[in-house]
């Protein structure tokens, strides 16, 4: 240790025992020039010292006195020179390396700043083998020795006792008690923004309300809704009346079933069961059947059967927002800053039938006096009627009187900043907000956030600084469709004043965001929903994690004991109804969701008033603490390692086998397109550019050094934009907010197509019903001239993204 210190002297790098140094440097060359300037020298003495004598020309012989006595030595010298030499150079060269490794070794990042960590803070840490720097098992240690396991529990316990209804005044109060934990934080930054939203509500003064109807069309005796504030946002307002028809989850195989059966749901009242598909889902597609409106309840089938577990109860209806789509529906593409500057228009996803919750009682009240065929024995459920039949029944009256409100609803930002890429955010975020007491929704969330906040925090303290800037967001109206998320990502940007926002600017500054909701529903499975970019990240931390239940293993041993085929088992798409899917599909940022689940069960408690601490606790059977833990462990070494690598770690040609997968599908029609005088292939080619791009990235990686700062920054910028360039520049995303052609909505997307070219094969019911039941389709018929829109469409987008993988125009291979 005392040779390393006595070169970092040498080389004018060595700090004060007792402090970082970030020293500017003008050139990323030019400490390392500097260096061997100062090798040179030492290797000219260090010659001169080995080399003493002066080797001459040949005197006459008696020319000096004494000469005869030097010949001798003289010839030795000449004959010695070269190896004298050579020894010089050689002794140069070692000390020259032996330098060079150790100024290296030395340097957080040799380039635009160098960041030395003193000797106090590694004695602090107990870190002695690293004298100066912290590497990826020094974070990795200080992580899990800063994070506590006893602040969670109770974090989650206390946030549940509170209301935080969006626009409450008890949210308000909890959002000024993170707003005050975050200030006496390390953070360099820490803010709020507010918005005014469009959120509904019910009518205290006109209650949603169910009647029965008489034979003669007579409203008569009205259905007691156990709880009058149990109710769906945004749903449309109204009365309707018509019979009452069974169908299942609501689905679009669903309704094509009951229409094989015999029973059609247009002009009908659907009764639906929660699960399956989002409420919103349920809607639209209730909507696009013709059906008058839709009454949702959970059904005891879909819940775990274990006796020892809690169970929700009969008299619970289960709370949901019906706006297909995310943020303020009153406002689509514009935030919500004041809305009188903005033209009045209303999401697409905005349902026009109206749609109310009720009880697993009510619903069994209402399936007793349905006749007509028994339900497929699949379609029965575990209510107290004997045999589900699928209706039409009696008749039913309707009422939703929600009422529209403008609610301030507030987001809490705090920043670490990186050091050397701080213009680079790594973004994490949770939902604040409940409906109920909402301990699985967003305490557990909310709870993991805040100890993330203080862990990295005191790491900061302890000698810790990221490369790239670490973003920690509490989201405020997420129980109403990631209203905050949505909000934040349409908010003008002081730099880029744009009607998009932050959309404008987030695909060039967020590397990944995090999600921390619904984090833990239970603990026998584990899902990631995801960006494929993630997955390979995903595996190297689950193997660090261990298994909160099954001692002695890692959470990929767990997974790969039950199925080894593990991303079967864990990697899941990302949902609608996640705050990061707005990140991913409309912004274009890597984005991925952690969930524990109860044995792929549904949480059966999830968004209703028995959302409450205790449940969950009884539910885990006491291993919450430990759950929690789990999550926070794999999210933080996550965020260390997303704002730690010099390289980003996204394995950006997972795209390539994604676009496989789904070529997969289109080929099953390539007989009737080739019939038609129609091909794929141009999607074939836009593929195969960008599989060669992505392998042409990755040798250029592998061939460069880690240490060119500029060359790492301008790789990561690349591979950072890869999700964005997987949004459809083509369409606009004030029609059409969900642009990737993966995960959005549209003819822009490869569901999209693919949907249209079943209607090639109109005597396939099954296929013809999902294409005409996703509401992409206006029609039943194949269309040439659509059909070309289409491929051209998702083609492009596609070589777009392997053009934009490629780096320089000089790079670009367009095979057309």
């Amino acid at each position: 240790m005392e040779r390393l210190r006595g070169l970092l002297q040498t080389a004018q790098l060595s700090p004060r025992p007792s402090q970082s140094i970030y020293r500017r440097v003008e050139g990323p060359h030019q400490g390392r020039l500097a260096e061997e300037e100062e090798d040179g020298e030492e290797g000219a003495e260090l010659a001169a010292r080995f080399c003493p004598m002066e080797l001459k020309g040949p005197e006459p012989l008696g020319s000096r006195p004494g000469l005869q006595n030097l010949i001798p030595w003289a010839a030795a010298g000449r004959k010695a020179a070269p190896y004298l030499v050579l020894t010089a150079l050689l002794i140069f060269t070692g000390a020259f390396l032996l330098g060079y490794v150790a100024f290296r070794g030395s340097c957080q990042a040799c380039g635009d700043s160098v960041l030395v960590v003193g000797e106090d803070v590694n004695s602090e840490l107990g870190l002695d083998s690293h004298q100066g720097t912290l590497y990826w098992s020094d974070l990795q240690a200080m992580f899990l020795r800063l994070l506590g396991e006893e602040r969670l529990e109770e974090t989650i316990r206390q946030i549940s006792l509170r209301e935080r209804m969006a626009g409450s005044a008890g949210m308000a109060a909890l959002a000024q008690d993170i707003l005050a934990l975050m200030s006496r934080q390390k953070l360099d930054h820490v803010w709020t923004d507010t918005h005014y939203v469009g959120l509904q509500f019910p009518d205290p003064a006109h209650p949603n309300a169910l009647h029965w109807v008489d034979e003669d069309g007579t409203v008569g005796e009205q259905l007691p809704l156990e709880d009058p504030n149990a109710y769906c946002p945004y749903s449309a307002t109204g009365n309707v009346t018509g019979k009452l028809v069974y169908a299942h989850y609501g689905r679009p195989e669903d309704l094509q079933d009951l229409r094989a059966l015999g029973v059609e749901p247009a002009g009908c009242l659907l009764l639906v069961r929660v699960g399956g598909t989002s409420f919103a889902q349920k809607v639209a597609t209730a909507q696009h059947a013709g059906a008058l409106g839709v009454l949702l309840y959970p059904d005891p089938a879909d819940f775990s059967q274990d006796p020892h577990n809690p169970g929700l109860s009969s008299q619970q209806a289960v709370f949901g927002h019906v706006h297909l789509g995310t943020g303020d529906p009153y406002t689509p593409g514009f935030p919500s800053f004041n809305q009188t500057q903005f033209p009045p228009v209303a999401s697409s996803g905005l349902p026009s039938i109206p749609a109310q919750p009720i009880s697993s009682d009510i619903a069994s009240h209402l399936l007793r006096t349905l006749k007509g065929p028994v339900a497929p024995q699949e379609w029965q459920g575990h209510l107290s009627t004997s045999l589900y039949r699928l209706g039409p029944g009696p008749g039913l009256h309707l009422a939703v009187n929600n009422q529209r409100t403008s609610t301030p609803i507030s987001n809490i930002f705090g920043c670490i900043e990186g050091f050397a890429e701080p213009d680079h955010y790594v973004v994490i975020g949770a939902q604040r907000d409940a409906w109920g007491p909402g301990a699985a929704k967003s305490s557990v969330g909310t709870a993991i956030l805040l100890e993330l906040v203080q862990t990295f925090s005191s790491m900061v303290s302890n000698g810790f600084r990221p490369r790239r800037s670490l973003l920690f967001i509490s989201w405020d109206g997420g129980d109403f469709g990631s209203v905050g998320s949505t909000e934040w990502l349409e908010v003008p940007s002081p730099h880029f004043p744009h009607p998009q926002g932050y959309l404008s600017l987030l695909h060039l500054k967020a590397v990944v965001y995090v999600s921390l909701d619904n984090a833990v529903l239970g603990d026998d499975k584990f899902h990631a929903k995801t960006s494929p970019l993630l997955i390979n990240l995903i595996e190297n931390i689950l193997k660090q994690v261990d298994s909160p239940n099954h001692s002695g293993q890692t959470l990929y041993e767990q997974v790969v004991s039950t199925n080894p085929r593990w991303e079967a088992e864990v990697i899941r798409p990302l949902p609608m109804d996640s705050s990061a899917y707005s990140f991913t599909a409309f912004a274009g940022v890597p984005a991925v969701e952690f969930s524990f689940l109860e044995d792929d069960q549904e949480y059966p408690f999830l968004h209703t008033k028995e959302d409450t601490y205790e449940n969950l606790h009884r539910l885990l059977r006491g291993r919450l603490p430990a759950v929690a833990q789990a999550v926070a462990q794999l999210t933080g070494q996550l965020l260390i390692r997303l704002s730690h690598d010099h390289l980003l770690p996204l394995d950006f040609g997972r795209y390539g086998d994604v676009v496989l997968r789904h070529i997969g599908n289109l080929n099953e029609y390539s007989g009737d397109l080739k019939a038609r005088g129609l091909t794929l292939q141009w999607v074939y080619s836009a593929r195969g550019d960008y599989i060669r791009a992505a392998e042409k990235l990755r040798k250029e990686i592998y061939s460069s050094e880690e240490s060119d700062e500029r060359l790492m920054r301008m790789y990561n910028v690349r591979i950072m934009r890869v999700e964005f360039y997987f949004l459809s520049q083509y369409v606009s995303p004030a029609d059409s907010p969900f642009r990737h052609i993966f995960l959005g909505h549209g003819d822009h997307t490869l569901d999209g197509l693919l949907d249209h070219l079943r209607l090639l094969r109109p005597n396939d019911g099954s296929r013809a019903s999902k294409a005409s039941s996703s509401g992409l389709v206006p029609g039943l018929s194949f269309q040439e001239s659509r059909f070309r829109r289409q491929l051209a469409l998702l083609t492009w987008t596609l070589q777009g993204a392997a053009n934009a993988l490629s780096g320089d125009v000089w790079n670009i291979d367009n095979n057309f």
